[in-house]
């Protein structure tokens, strides 16, 4: 039985179709101009992170506080940046993904759009892209301000940088995968901010965004451990903070290894689930 829509069917009639990476860099272009369009969503999305460290690297940083690591200390901006670039991630892929399809499903335009011959890889290399795009411009704002604001060192290794690099590229994929499949949880649009808010909020902080991870009661510790953002902030504290600061961590090390796995795990399931469980049409209409 042929897969093809409709739609897709006519115009095979008249010639092939661009390529589905060529459709998807199309349709990423398109849905970063629809993004940059929400002007409220933009100015939350970027603004957020930045505010938030504002506020806990001025209020437990006051009168010089540091947080000491044995034979070295850091002052808490430096502390609390790789918890807001883990939590800026989140917002830009899992929340902004769940909401902004659950919404396009609502209004109808996902129907629509499975309508035309626009192959659904693409639609969703567009969104995945459209992600990507948010999250460097995110992260780059959120570095420029702790360096220039608050005077945090940035690393001086290429293979920090490196790891840097790619626990935000799979941290990203993984929340845009998993936000992707968390779409069809929302019963409409409307309720989707009410439903995937609270998870997001949550999980902030359980997983060391706003408080130290090793100060958290040991149960908290074991369920944030379940779930993606624990591990992309333990991976980000590995790049900003000194080596002594891995004592800190449950495991007394880094885990770069078990930080690549958990990502790499719930990526899979993200795909899994969506593949399974993702909708194009409102519960009411069939």
């Amino acid at each position: 039985m042929s897969t093809t829509t409709p739609a897709q069917q006519r115009v095979s009639a008249t010639g092939p179709l661009p390529g589905t990476l060529r459709l998807g860099l199309a349709r990423t272009r398109y849905e970063v101009r629809g993004f940059f369009r929400e002007r409220d969503a933009v100015i939350f999305i970027f603004a957020y992170p930045v505010i938030m460290l504002a506020i806990f690297a001025t209020v437990f940083g006051q009168d010089g506080n540091s947080i000491d690591f044995g034979d070295s200390s850091v002052p808490f901006a430096q502390y609390f940046l790789p918890g807001m670039i883990a939590t800026g991630v989140m917002l830009s892929s899992f929340q902004n993904l769940a909401i902004a399809i659950a919404v396009e499903r609502d209004e109808g335009g996902l129907k629509r759009l499975r309508a035309t011959p626009l192959p659904a890889a693409s639609y969703f290399v567009g969104k995945i892209g459209q992600v990507l795009v948010s999250c460097v411009l995110q992260v780059t704002i959120l570095l420029l301000v702790a360096a220039l604001a608050f005077d945090v060192p940035m690393p001086d290794s290429s293979a920090a940088w490196a790891t840097f690099a790619w626990v935000l590229l799979l941290g990203t994929a993984t929340g845009a995968v998993c936000g992707v499949a968390f779409s069809s949880v929302p019963r409409s649009g409307r309720s989707a901010s009410a439903v995937v808010t609270p998870i997001v909020l949550v999980l902030q902080f359980i997983s060391g965004v706003f408080f130290q991870f090793d100060q958290l009661p040991s149960w908290m510790q074991q369920v944030a451990s379940v779930f993606p953002l624990k591990w992309m902030a333990q991976g980000m504290r590995s790049v900003f903070l000194p080596d002594e600061a891995a004592a800190l961590e449950v495991s007394g090390t880094w885990q770069h290894g078990a930080i690549a796995a958990v990502l790499l795990a719930w990526l899979v399931v993200g795909l899994v689930l969506g593949a399974r469980w993702f909708r194009w049409r409102r519960r009411d209409d069939g």
